[in-house]
């Protein structure tokens, strides 16, 4: 029978399909029940600088007041009643802990329920002061961390070298303090992309995500305000994110886990054929459950079978752009009869 297994930053996994970060890996009930279905590793719901810094600010104020319906900003109103900075900052720092910890109980609880490797999820918009986080997650026993760095270059100020700076920056004020294998899900918002991932492949990092899949807005026409749009992706995301791990399969000098679109097992086995060590799966699970894990990961075998490939190494990379007879096809962006196949 074809063998699954993989390793992924170090880890053993018995197959490359991970559960993304979302909603879906916030409960311990989902969490088993993935493991259950036979996925490979999970990566729990991000914990959110922003989200932090918010959540903080709101416990000050209500402790502070009992403010429940207020228009300014809790730490403007916190801090015109108590303006002693040093009052402010301990007492910050202590609902600030309290909103961390909460995560690391959530770590130490799905670590106790499940043997699969669980990977915890830093949404990082700044480099924070990350490091005593970082090392708390890894004595709560994750086996890994991956930083979900996105940074939209929407600021006219910054330019490619700072924002390109932060992710270094981010990554080196983790890596000071954790030893457990670090991830970086990064954007596709690089000025010279395949340059960048390189880069940061080099930097230590043990392994690379392609790519982070932001909200993105749209306007509703009839109330002319901004909207979210589509949530979940479609079938047929996962082509950018296919060319690029081919072009980038070969280059790079630490794992890739490939992600968006990705929602059967063709779209695996594509990803895996361009170079993939691994994959994640989000939106597939949302729109097909968690039966969807089992189902692909037979079609896979059966495929696997057929093609008399005894294990995923006998075809990773097998068709990433050095292994091409002719790489331009991969790298080709116009629009050309030769590929589309009509008029």
């Amino acid at each position: 029978m074809a063998n699954l297994q993989t390793t992924y930053m170090g880890l053993k996994l018995q197959n490359p399909l991970i559960a993304g970060s979302s909603g879906l890996t916030n409960s311990i009930k989902n969490i088993k029940e993935l493991a259950d279905k036979g996925i490979g590793a999970i990566v729990l719901k991000s914990v959110f600088e922003e989200q932090i810094h918010h959540e903080t600010e709101n416990n000050i104020a209500k402790e502070e007041g009992g403010i429940k319906n207020y228009t300014q900003a809790p730490e403007t109103i916190f801090k015109k009643r108590i303006h002693d900075d040093e009052a402010y900052s301990y007492i910050y720092e202590y609902a600030k802990t309290h909103t961390l910890n909460k995560y690391i109980d959530f770590i130490k609880e799905v670590k106790n329920e499940v043997k699969v490797p669980i990977i915890a999820s830093i949404n990082c918009v700044s480099n924070y002061d990350w490091h005593n986080f970082a090392k708390q997650i890894q004595e709560a026993g994750a086996d890994a961390i991956e930083l979900n760095i996105y940074i939209l270059p929407s600021d006219f100020r910054h330019n490619a070298d700072d924002n390109e700076k932060l992710y270094y920056e981010i990554y080196n004020e983790v890596k000071r303090y954790v030893t457990i294998p670090i991830a970086i899900k990064l954007g596709y918002y690089f000025s010279a992309l395949a340059q960048s991932v390189e880069k940061l492949s080099k930097c230590g990092v043990n392994a690379l995500v392609l790519f982070n899949r932001p909200y993105n807005p749209d306007i509703d026409i009839n109330t002319m305000k901004f909207t979210i749009s589509n949530i979940y992706s479609s079938e047929t995301e996962y082509s950018r994110t296919l060319r690029w791990m081919s072009i980038l399969s070969g280059h790079v000098q630490c794992d890739m886990a490939a992600a968006t679109g990705i929602h059967n097992h063709e779209s695996v086995i594509k990803q895996l054929l361009a170079g993939a060590t691994a994959v994640q799966l989000v939106s597939t699970l949302y729109k097909n459950k968690f039966d969807i894990i089992p189902e692909i990961l037979t079609n896979m075998t059966a495929w696997m079978e057929k093609h008399n490939f005894n294990s995923i190494d006998d075809f990773r990379g097998k068709l990433s752009s050095k292994n091409l007879e002719n790489p331009a096809a991969i790298e080709r962006v116009q629009f050309m009869k030769l590929y589309a196949g009509i008029e």
